[in-house]
């Protein structure tokens, strides 16, 4: 076996926006510096996905000090302070978190808006933020679907993309899984689902539970447009989960057990594994 190691890392200021691929990262409690602080809202405080509006792929928001820095194709660019504090709104996501967002610029709302053609504010997590995840180890995230790392290897990509060039499709990229951590080095597809802990640099990671796709990996990340079938058809085939209500899986989701930095190039170092064939994670789905 070659040595285990990051091959990449991202981060992605605004949910459901763009990521930003970086060398070097802090991570804290809640994963990469700066990584799913911000949300968009509709006007009931519900949170805008991909899955609805693929169109977000398209936009783009990096952390700059204190400003946020807002751009897209064929737009005019956009630059807003953060408030960290201030007046706040009720957010939800999935319906399942029900918490408060402090809310930005108006001229940020109205740029949304206008890029996806449907009410849209921005919002920034609370200081007082702590939203715990659930899994074989729970860990804190901001406004992540439910915990703080989504975690994929290049060995599952290639496994994947050759199950669908037999199929007759293309091969895809990895960022259709918007990963935080990507690691190269494991031989067999889907390692990842195995190591229960391991540390990356200074970062120490416990697996949560398995990362159970919605529609997103189907959306182009480039294009902002669905793409069709792939690759949710194939990894249907057997990436199966009876135990997550049957949906399909690819990567993990996991917590941050130590905070520190991390690189690219960092060994990936596993310290416990999982018996093959376990899985402690859907045991403890509340």
């Amino acid at each position: 076996m070659s040595v285990v190691k990051v091959a990449a890392l991202a981060y992605y200021p605004v949910k459901g926006l763009a990521g930003i691929s970086v060398e070097t990262a802090e991570v804290g409690p809640t994963g990469l510096l700066n990584d799913r602080l911000f949300m968009l809202v509709q006007p009931d405080g519900t949170f805008l996905s991909q899955r609805k509006l693929p169109a977000m792929a398209t936009l783009h928001a990096e952390v700059a000090g204190d400003a946020l820095r807002l751009s897209a194709p064929g737009a005019p660019d956009l630059e807003i302070g953060i408030r960290y504090d201030g007046k706040r709104r009720d957010v939800s996501l999935f319906e399942k978190w029900f918490g408060l967002g402090v809310v930005q610029d108006p001229a940020a709302d109205e740029w949304f808006t206008e890029r996806l053609g449907t009410p849209a504010a921005l919002v920034r997590v609370t200081p007082e933020h702590e939203r715990p995840g659930w899994g074989a180890h729970r860990g804190l995230t901001g406004f992540g679907d439910a915990h703080a790392l989504m975690i994929t290897s290049q060995s599952s990509l290639d496994g994947l993309n050759a199950r669908i060039l037999e199929r007759g499709g293309d091969a895809i990229p990895m960022n259709r899984f918007r990963p935080n951590l990507v690691i190269s080095g494991w031989d067999e597809p889907h390692t990842e689902d195995r190591v229960l802990r391991m540390t990356a640099g200074e970062v120490g990671i416990g697996y949560s539970a398995r990362g159970i796709r919605c529609a997103v990996p189907t959306v182009d990340q480039a294009t902002g447009a669905k793409s069709g079938p792939e690759p949710t058809r194939t990894l249907a085939t057997y990436r199966r989960e009876p135990a997550y209500g049957g949906g399909v899986s690819f990567g993990v989701k996991a917590a941050v057990l130590a905070p520190g930095n991390i690189r690219v190039g960092d060994e990936i170092v596993v310290q416990q594994w999982i018996p093959e064939g376990a899985d402690p994670a859907p045991a403890t789905r509340g």
